[in-house]
């Protein structure tokens, strides 16, 4: 699986660590807008986005699957900063217009608002 991802692009998986192991866990991955459009209609599940995602492709949307945050690191913008970076790590290769998430809680959705707003792109849930 991180074989995969690593393939997709390198900046799908990042973290924060200070040394004694990672603090901050972000999964992001790009993805074609047909394959967000049909996630987010329910169309397809989480496995099938991962399954239709392939290297190569041009990619309009990311998908911001996983961020994962210590208690004691929360609130200090790390997770914002390492999904902006890897944000703009694919821009540099991908023309992305579209940010999704699935958010399971306030606290996820929130950081996918202030992570679209800081990277300039539509928010879709």
């Amino acid at each position: 699986m991180i074989e995969k991802l690593q393939a997709i692009h390198p900046a799908t998986l990042s973290e924060y660590n200070e040394g004694e192991g990672p603090a901050v866990w972000v999964l992001v991955i790009p993805t074609t807008r047909t394959v967000m459009d049909d996630f987010i209609a329910r169309r397809i599940t989480e496995q099938q986005l991962l399954e239709r995602t392939t290297p190569g492709q041009i990619c309009e949307a990311i998908y911001l699957c996983s961020a994962t945050v210590l208690p004691e690191y929360r609130r200090r913008g790390l997770a914002l900063r390492l999904c902006t970076e890897a944000i703009n790590a694919i821009r540099a290769e991908h023309p992305i217009t579209a940010l999704y998430v699935w958010p399971f809680t306030a606290e996820g959705k929130m950081l996918a608002e202030r992570v679209a707003q800081a990277a300039g792109l539509e928010l879709r849930l």
